[in-house]
């Protein structure tokens, strides 16, 4: 279960390594505006900055979630389980919130959530067991 677990970080680090990019380089593009909503040029020129921000949140959470599952792969079990945990706790703990506060964004927190979500769990299970 801990290399499910650590499979699922890695696919939840890929997603949030994707939106990193949307929101810090490609904000204001056709893809980004598909994704989070059309924007005037004027919305996107006064939301660049919050964004840039964001993506780079998404992205050290992606990088602390793939590094420990890949410790947790190389048998470094506690410190790649903690590090796995941590980061995809955090991504789990953000959907949640985005979930709760914004009934016109809970499909995008479903998606946001069910990879770190499951990643949890199964590294949860396999630590256990």
């Amino acid at each position: 279960m801990l290399t499910l677990g650590s499979i699922l970080a890695l696919a939840a680090a890929a997603l949030h390594v994707a939106i990193f990019r949307l929101e810090s380089l490609a904000w204001g593009g056709a893809q980004a505006q598909k994704v989070f909503g059309e924007q005037s040029p004027q919305e996107v020129a006064a939301t660049r900055e919050l964004a840039f921000n964001q993506g780079f949140y998404n992205l050290f959470l992606a990088v602390l979630a793939a590094l420990g599952a890949v410790l947790a792969l190389a048998g470094t079990t506690t410190v790649g389980a903690s590090l796995l945990l941590a980061g995809t706790g955090s991504m789990l703990a953000a959907a949640t919130v985005l979930l709760l506060s914004s009934p016109a964004h809970r499909a995008a927190a479903v998606k946001q959530g069910a990879l770190p979500l499951l990643a949890v769990l199964a590294t949860a299970i396999g630590l256990l067991l």
